[in-house]
């Protein structure tokens, strides 16, 4: 295991194949994404937000339903939760290094929060594991360089996906962030491969209970084969930190699938966005 020295940045992996290499079309189209956006923000404090991985084109607008209620608020720290689709390891693990490198500049590293959670649970270390080449959270980070003047990032990838290790990473979110503004982000997509009417059936089932807030009923369906979800750690995750948080709404900003954008309904790929919000005001530092 490579333990991430806090000089080292992390370099770019998904740029010209899931979005825009160039900064100045890379702006145009989130500029273009967010315009098309028809979501109402929600009065309370946002807390949190799931978010799809696709390529741009696909899943783009999806993202984009979510993102653009984060415009014009303020957090003290941005954490991005990633399934890994390239390395299977034990555990969760979080870059702690000098920043993650994006188009138009270095997203810089929190270190302060992204030390203390390596230091609060035997689960979670520092490492490049799932970091090298995950789109998954690279992805994530143009919109919120969009949407926000400024944040720093505590970026983490689950090398498994199981209850136990979800569970342990929210509540050590939960103790890390008490009190302090910030934003988890759960990147994910839903149902792989199905066929149009199938997808959208498990993709509804999915939205349903993440409206609903119940974790627990999560896994239980997704065992069962009545959802999916790649990135189902990360929301749990996200979920149960953002409970300990106060957050108690769910809304689902968009959904729709692959076979929206190509008209291709044989076997296509589900994506949501949802806020994860106080269904009230809060003023905290």
């Amino acid at each position: 295991m490579h333990t991430v020295s806090k000089h080292e940045v992390r370099p770019l992996s998904a740029a010209g194949l899931f979005y825009p290499a160039d900064p100045v079309k890379l702006s145009r189209q989130i500029d273009t994404f967010l315009e098309r956006a028809d979501t109402e923000k929600p009065a309370g404090t946002i807390r949190g937000i799931i978010s799809p991985h696709a390529g741009y084109a696909y899943s783009g607008q999806v993202a984009a339903a979510g993102y653009s209620c984060l415009q014009g608020l303020h957090f003290d720290v941005i954490l991005v939760i990633s399934p890994s689709h390239n390395e299977s390891f034990p555990g969760v693990s979080v870059f702690t290094g000098k920043g993650y490198e994006s188009p138009g500049g270095l997203v810089p590293i929190e270190a302060e929060f992204s030390n203390a959670l390596v230091k609060s649970c035997p689960l979670i270390h520092s490492s490049w594991q799932g970091h090298r080449n995950e789109h998954a959270l690279e992805v994530q980070l143009p919109f919120l360089k969009k949407t926000l003047d400024y944040f720093e990032l505590v970026p983490i990838v689950m090398g498994e996906q199981n209850l136990d290790t979800a569970v342990a990473l929210g509540q050590a979110l939960a103790e890390v962030l008490e009190g302090v503004s910030a934003l988890i982000v759960a990147s994910s997509d839903l149902s792989h491969r199905f066929p149009y009417p199938v997808a959208c059936a498990l993709d509804h089932t999915a939205a349903e209970i993440i409206e609903a807030c119940d974790e627990n009923r999560f896994v239980e369906a997704l065992e069962k084969g009545e959802c999916q979800a790649c990135g189902w750690g990360p929301i749990i995750s996200a979920l149960v930190a953002c409970k300990y948080e106060g957050a108690d709404s769910v809304r689902v900003c968009q959904y729709q699938n692959s076979g929206d954008v190509t008209g291709d309904h044989s076997s296509v790929v589900g994506y949501l966005s949802a806020l994860l919000y106080n269904d009230r005001i809060e003023h905290r530092r």
